[in-house]
């Protein structure tokens, strides 16, 4: 769901992951029809950096109850 969020509406991606700030970084490089590739790229990159961090902590979490 995320991923078609982030090649449709890449700012808003950000917003759902928790990083405000370069959600709107990203609607101001988005604004420009030149800017929407390099945005859509910046939001499939994060998103991907999410799920890996995502994937650490769950591992960490995992090992320190063991």
């Amino acid at each position: 769901m995320r991923l078609l969020l982030a090649i449709f509406l890449p700012f808003a991606v950000f917003f759902t992951i928790g990083r405000p700030i370069a959600g709107v970084i990203c609607l101001i490089l988005q604004i420009t029809f030149i800017g929407w590739l390099p945005a859509t790229a910046w939001a499939i990159y994060a998103l991907s950096q999410y799920k890996t961090d995502k994937k650490i902590e769950k591992a960490l979490k995992n090992k320190e109850q063991i």
